[in-house]
């Protein structure tokens, strides 16, 4: 089925962005790729219609919201899609404007700000039922010198406000909680304090679209295999899986935020007591959205279709063991860093797993590979892209 309508997709950069242009361009849509470089993993794919290079949106912000408006306004999109933290919260900040030229499947910027607010969204998570790790709400310094005795460290710090991994840390005794609080309280005010949850436990994202009544539309489980950095990370191999305990602690959970769109909620396996913990929603696509596609789960299309009125019948079954891999350069590096990366072998290696797919690497659409092995380049010169990696999230 060929469509006519286009849709526009930022950040092209990321894998995210090329899974999302790859999804919609397979079936028949024209796709607008916007970068703040020309150097965008996914102008590359062969399903890219049209790459723009639009001002940086963290480092001239007034200038990409007044470039995205006046391209919206002279040009008929269906659909306008933010695929970054940073692109989504400015078009997020002007939500009606941009609603008025397209279709925009995002919620305003308040809601958006509260589901990013770790704090708030884990003390809704507790009053709904929903396991949570054991964390320390501080509003006074001076409980530090209360409680620091009392952790059971290692413990982590964390900014109440998603940052990524910037503002993060360890400490491992009362020492280093008090340098280390103080130095994150310095830039991210009154950080929460959390327990550790065992590295051995696995972590699950559960991916959900719903529409503008609240309604599931699409539902979608996977389980971390490995990451980078290895000690914590983005997930470089994943799984899709089965959990309905996961799925439905998540779907409450953004019932609960009024919430539209799509977002993936992450939990943690405690391997202590069996049970799942809440750690954060990330309130936007996923950087492992490839492996929801290949399963059976188009979010991006089905996205599009919500766009055009169409009426969806929910999507809750899907294909359970299909893997996906971020190798570029993602799992490399976990192999080059994994200090028991003699037990990866020699399935590691194997490159041509039937179950498995990859994030960029395709014999059908080679170009993005190649524009990736030189995005680094990017980094040396563009101010956008070296902040972006400073605030790299965990993302997927």
């Amino acid at each position: 089925m060929v469509m006519n309508s286009e849709v526009f997709i930022t950040d092209g950069h990321w894998r995210k962005s090329l899974a999302a242009v790859r999804a919609l361009g397979k079936q028949g849509i024209r796709v607008t790729v916007g970068e703040s470089t020309r150097l965008a993993t996914a102008a590359f794919s062969r399903y890219c219609h049209k790459a723009l290079v639009y001002p940086s949106p963290l480092c001239r912000p007034a200038e990409f919201v007044d470039f995205l408006y006046l391209r919206l306004s002279s040009h008929s999109y269906q659909m306008l899609l933010p695929m970054e933290d940073e692109t989504l919260d400015l078009i997020s900040r002007y939500h009606s404007d941009f609603s008025e030229l397209t279709y925009l499947p995002i919620v305003p910027f308040e809601k958006l700000r509260l589901a990013r607010r770790k704090d708030k969204v884990l003390l809704l998570a507790r009053k709904l039922g929903i396991p949570i790790p054991r964390t320390w709400f501080i509003g006074d310094t001076k409980q530090l010198d209360e409680l620091k005795a009392g952790f059971p460290y290692p413990v982590v710090i964390k900014p109440k406000m998603s940052s990524g991994a910037v503002g993060v840390a360890y400490p491992e005794n009362p020492v280093e909680l008090m340098e280390q609080y103080h130095a994150i309280h310095r830039q991210f005010p009154f950080p929460m304090i959390q327990e550790m949850i065992p590295r051995q436990g696995p972590g699950y994202g559960a991916s959900i679209l719903m529409d503008e009544q609240g309604e599931v539309k699409a539902s979608f489980v996977h389980k971390r295999l490995r990451e980078y950095p290895v000690t914590g990370g983005a997930s470089t191999l994943r799984e899709s899986v089965r959990y309905d305990d996961i799925r439905d602690m998540a779907v409450a959970l953004l019932k609960a935020l009024d919430w539209f769109g799509v977002a993936m909620v992450e939990f943690k396996l405690d391997p202590r007591d069996g049970l799942p913990k809440l750690m954060e929603i990330n309130p936007r696509f996923w950087g492992s959205l490839s492996l929801a596609i290949a399963a059976g789960v188009n979010f991006p299309y089905l996205l599009y279709c919500m766009s055009r009125g169409e009426n969806l019948k929910p999507i809750e079954h899907y294909q359970i063991g299909i893997k996906s891999r971020w190798l570029l350069p993602g799992d490399l590096l976990h192999f080059i860093y994994n200090p028991r990366r003699s037990r990866l072998v020699p399935d590691f290696f194997n490159f041509w797993d039937a179950s498995t797919v990859y994030d960029i690497v395709s014999i059908k659409d080679p170009l993005p590979a190649l524009a990736r092995v030189l995005t680094p380049l990017t980094f040396i010169y563009d101010p956008d892209m070296q902040q972006r990696l400073k605030k790299r999230k965990h993302d997927g």
